[in-house]
C-alpha cells in the first residue's frame, strides 16, 4: 500500500509497543537492573555492550554505536525499509496502518504492483522452460558442467529463455496493456514505437532472477548459450529495479539461515552460485556496476566484515581500488574490509571447484587487509625513504584518510601515515583537518606573482594566481605572509634537500612555533640532516 504513514499513528504505535518484547523476540535479552542487555546483534562481540532501556523505549550499543527505537531496530535487524518495519510492528500489536495517499502515489503504487506481478510470471515461465522446453538440454548441460545441482538451481530460481523472438511475449501477455507492462518491466524491447511492436529481451539464455530484500523478483540477468553478444545481459533500470542499490544473491544468503561473520563480494552470477554449491552461502555480486556506498551500507548491517574477490591482474586491482574508495566513508569502528586477489586465469567459480571449500576459506582468511592494500597501492612508484616520496604519499593519502568516519579506525590509519612520513601526529592532524592542497611544481613563479604556492594554501574559496589577496588587518596580513614563507621554504627544500645540510643557524625557535607549516619545515630539515642520503 502506497502513501505516507501519519506521524500521529507512528507515535501511537511506539507508545503501545514494548521495545523489550520487540528485541527479545529476535535477540535473547538478560535483565540487568532497570535495563536489559545482550551481545550486540550488529557487530561481533563476546562481552555484552548492547543495552535496552524500557523507560526510554530505546536501545543503544556501547560497542558500535547502534541505537534507536523499536522501528529502527526492526529496520536494522530484519533488513527492511521504514514502511515495512512499521507494518511489522503494527501487525504484532494488532493495528492497521493508515495511509495519507495522493492520487499520484496511488497510481504509481498500482503500476509497480503490476510490474512485480509480470516479473514473477516471467520468472515462473523461465523456470518451467528449464524443465520442459525441447531445447533446454544446452542449458541443462551447461549447468551440470559447472557443477550446479537441481537443489541450487531451484534455490536461485534459475531458468531458461528459449530461442525465438516472442516466446515470453506470447506466453504471458494477451493484451496490448499487458505487453506494455512487460515492456516497462524490462522484459521486452520495443522495435517499433509507432506500432507498439515488441520482442523478447532474453533469448537462448540461462536466466538468473534478481530478487530484493523481500524476495520479490525485480529483474533478471541472462547468460548466453550460443555465440551471441553480449555474453551477459541484465535487465534495464525500471521503477522497481535500481541496479546500483541491489546485490545478486543477498536474499538467498539471508534465506539460507547461516550466521555469517563476513560477506564476500564476487563479480558474477555463476561465482555466487558456484560458491553456494560448495556450501559457501555468504557471497553476493554487484549487477554490472562498481561497488557503491549503498552496497556497503547494506552489507555492514548484516556482518562486520566484507571481503572483495577480484582477479589479480591490473584490471582486477583497479576495480579493487575503486571499491576501496567507495567504502571509506562506511569504515566505522568494528568494521573490516579485505581483498582477495585470485590467481591468474581463475575466478571464484573455477577456483572453488578446483581446490574445494576448505582451501578456498583458507584463502579468504589470508586476504589482504584494507590498510595494507591502501598503503601498498599509494606507495607504488614512490621511494618513501626520500622527502619527495613522503610528500607525494601525504598528498595522495590525506584526502582519502579524511573520508574515514571519526573513530579509532581512521585515527590508526592516520597514525600509520604519520609513522611512515616521520611527521608528528599533531602536525598531520592539522594538515588533514585543513582544506586539501595540491602543491604545483610545474609552473615556476614569475616576478609578478605572489610568493610561490601562496594561493594553494590560502583560505580563499576561489584563489587566483594573478593578483594578491585583498589587504587585511596588519596582524592577519603578517600571519598570512609568514605562513607563505614557510611553505615556500618547504617547497624549495623538497626540490633541493641538500640545502638543509648547509643551514648553520639555530633553529630552536621553530620548535615553539604555533604555525604548523613551520613545525613541518623543522621536521623536514631534521630528517635530511639525520639521513642525508
Amino acid at each position: 500500500m502506497a502513501g505516507l504513514i501519519p506521524q500521529a499513528f507512528i507515535d501511537d504505535l511506539l507508545s503501545r509497543a514494548d521495545i523489550v518484547d520487540v528485541i527479545d523476540k529476535r535477540v535473547k535479552l538478560r535483565k540487568t537492573g532497570k535495563n536489559h542487555s545482550a551481545c550486540c546483534p550488529f557487530h561481533q562481540e563476546k562481552t555484552p555492550s548492547f543495552s535496552v532501556q524500557p523507560e526510554r523505549q530505546f536501545y543503544y550499543c556501547f560497542g558500535c554505536g547502534a541505537g534507536g527505537n523499536a522501528i529502527g531496530f526492526i529496520m536494522n535487524f530484519d533488513q527492511v525499509d521504514f514502511p515495512q518495519a512499521v507494518e511489522s510492528l503494527a501487525k504484532d500489536n494488532g493495528m492497521e496502518v493508515p495511509r495519507e495517499q495522493s492520487e499520484a502515489a496511488s497510481k504509481k503504487q498500482s503500476e509497480n504492483v503490476k510490474l512485480l506481478e509480470s516479473l514473477e510470471q516471467s520468472s515462473s515461465y523461465y523456470q518451467q522452460q528449464l524443465r520442459k522446453h525441447e531445447k533446454r538440454h544446452s542449458a541443462v548441460d551447461y549447468l551440470k558442467a559447472r557443477g550446479v545441482s537441481g537443489e541450487i538451481a531451484k534455490d536461485f530460481c534459475i531458468g531458461y529463455a528459449p530461442p525465438g523472438w516472442d516466446n515470453l511475449l506470447n506466453a504471458i501477455s494477451n493484451t496490448p496493456q499487458e505487453q506494455r507492462t512487460l515492456f516497462k518491466a524490462g522484459m521486452l524491447i520495443e522495435k517499433d514505437s509507432a506500432e507498439a511492436h515488441y520482442y523478447d529481451r532474453f533469448r537462448h539464455r540461462i536466466i538468473f532472477p534478481i530478487r530484493d530484500s523481500r524476495g520479490r523478483t525485480i529483474a533478471f540477468g541472462g547468460r548466453v548459450l550460443g555465440d551471441d553478444k553480449p555474453k551477459y545481459l541484465n535487465s534495464p533500470e525500471t521503477p522497481v529495479f535500481h541496479k546500483g542499490a541491489e546485490l545478486y544473491g543477498l536474499h538467498e544468503a539471508k534465506k539460507s539461515g547461516g550466521k555469517f561473520k563476513r560477506m564476500l563480494i564476487v563479480e558474477g552470477y555463476m561465482d555466487v552460485i558456484a560458491l553456494a554449491q560448495m556450501g559457501i552461502r555468504n557471497s553476493v555480486a554487484t549487477l554490472g556496476t562498481a561497488t557503491s556506498a549503498r552496497h556497503m551500507t547494506r552489507l555492514f548491517r548484516l556482518v562486520p566484515e566484507v571481503v572483495f574477490c577480484f582477479d589479480g591482474d591490473d584490471a582486477g586491482r583497479k576495480a579493487a581500488w575503486r571499491a576501496l574508495e567507495s567504502s571509506l566513508p562506511e569504515m566505522e569502528d568494528g568494521r573490516q574490509i579485505r581483498f582477495l586477489f585470485l590467481p591468474e586465469g581463475e575466478d571464484p567459480d573455477t577456483l572453488v571447484r578446483k581446490i574445494g571449500k576448505e582451501e578456498f576459506n583458507e584463502l579468504i582468511e589470508q586476504a589482504t587487509p584494507l590498510e595494507q592494500f591502501f598503503f601498498d597501492k599509494l606507495s607504488v612508484g614512490l621511494d618513501v625513504k626520500t622527502i619527495e616520496g613522503k610528500a607525494r604519499l601525504s598528498n595522495l593519502a590525506m584526502p582519502l584518510i579524511k573520508q574515514f568516519p571519526r573513530g579509532v579506525y581512521g585515527q590508526l590509519m592516520q597514525d600509520r601515515l604519520s609513522s611512515t612520513l616521520g611527521v608528528s601526529n599533531e602536525s598531520l592532524d592539522k594538515l588533514i583537518s585543513s582544506e586539501p592542497a595540491v602543491v604545483r611544481t610545474d609552473q615556476p613563479p614569475t616576478d609578478q606573482q605572489p610568493p610561490p604556492y601562496f594561493d594553494e594554501y590560502s583560505q580563499s574559496s576561489t584563489p587566483t594566481r594573478t593578483a594578491r589577496p585583498a589587504q587585511q588587518s596588519s596582524r592577519s596580513s603578517s600571519m598570512t605572509y609568514r605562513k607563505s614563507a614557510a611553505l615556500k621554504a618547504i617547497e624549495l627544500l623538497l626540490r633541493n634537500p641538500e640545502i638543509a645540510l648547509s643551514i648553520k643557524q639555530d633553529l630552536t625557535p621553530l620548535q615553539s612555533a604555533e604555525d604548523e607549516s613551520r613545525k613541518l619545515l623543522l621536521s623536514l630539515i631534521n630528517m635530511v640532516k639525520r639521513d642525508p642520503d
